[in-house]
């Protein structure tokens, strides 16, 4: 995973400033925010960073492991500052957007097993567990 770090990712290439100010605006650990909605935040922050920088800096940050995305019931991409370095999946509140990162060594050797038995390469791959959480069950 490429780690975003004094403004350089791990291959020495500078970070954009749309990066930097999604990232800032993504510190504050919360609830998964869509592009346009993270667009709002940011211009009624004063930054001048369009739509189209947003998305693509999102993009980068995903790609390098910075941000998670989660998928809404409408397919609509969201977005998180990732708390963890190491692969992880998600388990989604669907009434209050809660989200857990959870680890789960069994699924990752299921995942190798399946993918060795069919002979195939495993590129990348997405787990998230929709439901409601402890707060949102009770009511």
């Amino acid at each position: 995973m490429t780690r975003v770090r004094n403004g350089h990712d791990a291959h020495g290439a500078g970070v954009t400033r749309a990066q930097r100010a999604v990232l800032a605006a993504l510190a504050a650990e919360g609830p998964f925010v869509s592009a346009q909605d993270l667009h709002a935040q940011l211009r009624g922050a004063g930054e001048g960073v369009g739509l189209t920088s947003v998305y693509r800096a999102l993009q980068a940050l995903a790609d390098a492991g910075e941000v998670d995305v989660l998928r809404t019931p409408s397919g609509e991409a969201t977005y998180r500052r990732c708390g963890s370095d190491r692969h992880h999946h998600h388990l989604v509140c669907t009434s209050c957007g809660t989200a857990v990162e959870v680890e789960a060594p069994a699924l990752e050797r299921w995942v190798r097993q399946v993918a060795a038995t069919h002979e195939f390469a495993v590129d990348s791959h997405t787990l998230e567990i929709s439901g409601r959480c402890r707060t949102c069950a009770r009511d």
